[in-house]
């Protein structure tokens, strides 16, 4: 077989291992594995033991009570931030957004309150990675307020993940700022993602990534297909904000498989091989599970890069149910139906991938490519805030995962030689000096982490 030679190019310089985009100079961290191996499954477990003590977390539930109902739990989410941040010398501060809200499932005017552990990054604060669940849990009859909804593993298991973060990453000091987000009002509407997505808004926020995890921590399906393995990262192909002359322009030039949410995931894929022993990234090209949603949508419909996390194999006789036993089965969502080691492995993958993006720079801002009619393909984009070097990647345009890259130092542009715009996707990615890696941006609108206006 003849190769062409733009394969010929691209095999002569540097290609990274399959799954694992990583550039030649972004380094292996020792900071990572040890934030992976810091998380426990023995918090994780107690955590969510807790929260099913509160018998239900139900948006509409009771919120004076001290020991049951979602105010319970809300003011012990609150609580243990409190806690985490006198453990760290204050370096967390809380915040509480709420919002009234009626609709379908609110029949009654009812307040939707976000509990928000901030930990300000110390150069660029403004620019904030996002891990979120929802604390509110619920059974059969979606208006069903008092019965009894553990809510162990929808969302205990988000939530428990989110908690463990904070634990975690409360040691460490980080260039851009994490929030840690327990959210409520998921069930009725995802209206704790809009109550987020608002006070990021105002707040005047740069949310590079929200990762939103919900329903982390089952194994075995309904078929006993038992799976501890894999995680699915669901991720929006278009973006929720693209308007009419972006859409036109990436239909003719590509871009449907690469929004800055689709390179998040390929982030995570990276990370999970070389961080997270056991456990690999399943991406799905969907924003959701098929035609469900949860709280990642408002921050995408607010124009911030989101996915979702959930696991490989969900037991639906543990999701929205009342508790009860019929032929033999066990309905409900119960603390018996969640595997502790394998939210721990989940819960790694959270903690390393925002540590690493907060200790990374931003993603080069407006990258752009040129090379019709040439063999050659001219890449520029603009300096990224604390990147000593740059990682300028490419990949068949039917591939998933970026393979090759060559970097650059102490330039803004570059141009493969033999490397053919036709043929190729191509993105870039920032690089700090001590060797942390950003998510790759694709030109144009269509991949930009900062939403666009049509004339960009």
């Amino acid at each position: 077989m003849r190769l062409s030679a733009s394969a010929l190019a691209a095999l002569a310089l540097v290609a990274a291992a399959p799954g694992a985009a990583r550039a030649a100079d972004a380094a292996d961290h020792p900071l990572l594995h040890e934030i992976s191996g810091k998380v426990s499954a023995e918090q994780l477990r107690a955590t969510i033991a807790r929260l099913v003590a509160f018998g239900t977390r139900h948006t509409l539930s009771d919120t004076h009570s001290e020991t049951r109902g979602i105010g319970a739990a809300r003011r012990w989410v609150k609580g243990r931030f409190e806690a985490i941040a006198a453990d760290c010398g204050a370096c967390i501060e809380i915040a509480t957004p709420s919002q009234t809200v009626t609709g379908a499932r609110v029949p009654n005017p009812t307040e939707i309150m976000d509990v928000l552990a901030i930990q300000r990054g110390t150069e660029d604060p403004d620019r904030v990675v996002v891990i979120a669940g929802h604390l509110d849990s619920r059974v059969t009859d979606i208006l069903n307020s008092t019965s009894d909804a553990p809510g162990a593993n929808d969302d205990g298991s988000g939530t428990a993940a989110v908690m463990e973060a904070a634990r975690v990453l409360s040691k460490h000091k980080f260039r851009a700022t994490i929030v840690y987000a327990v959210l409520s009002g998921e069930e009725q509407g995802l209206y704790g993602g809009k109550v987020l997505a608002d006070y990021a808004k105002t707040r005047g926020w740069r949310v590079e990534a929200d990762l939103n995890n919900d329903i982390v921590g089952n194994t075995t399906g309904l078929n006993g297909v038992h799976d501890d393995t894999h995680v699915r990262v669901f991720s929006e192909g278009t973006k929720a904000v693209e308007t009419q002359k972006q859409a036109d322009r990436r239909r003719y030039n590509g871009g449907e498989v690469d929004s800055p949410a689709r390179n998040i995931a390929r982030y995570l894929e990276g990370l999970s091989d070389s961080y997270v022993p056991g456990l690999a990234v399943a991406m799905v090209y969907r924003t959701d599970r098929y035609g469900r949603g949860g709280d990642q949508v408002p921050m995408l419909e607010a124009g911030f890069p989101a996915v979702r996390l959930t696991e490989a194999r969900e037991n639906y006789t543990r999701q929205h149910q009342d508790l009860r036993t019929e032929n033999g089965v066990r309905y409900g969502d119960v603390l018996e139906g969640v595997d502790f080691p394998y939210l721990a492995k989940v819960t790694r993958l959270n903690a390393v991938a925002l540590a690493a993006m907060a200790s990374a720079p931003p993603p080069p801002g407006m990258v752009k490519i040129d090379g019709a009619v040439s063999d050659d393909t001219t890449v520029t984009w603009t300096a990224s805030p604390g990147a000593a070097a740059y990682a300028v990647w490419w990949r068949g345009t039917t591939e998933p995962q970026w393979r090759h890259a060559v970097t650059v130092k102490d330039a803004m542009t570059t141009v493969l030689k033999d490397v053919v715009i036709d043929d190729w996707l191509f993105g870039v990615s920032a690089i700090s000096a001590d060797g942390f890696e950003s998510p790759v941006e694709f030109p144009g609108p269509a991949g930009s982490f900062v939403s666009v206006g049509d004339g960009k």
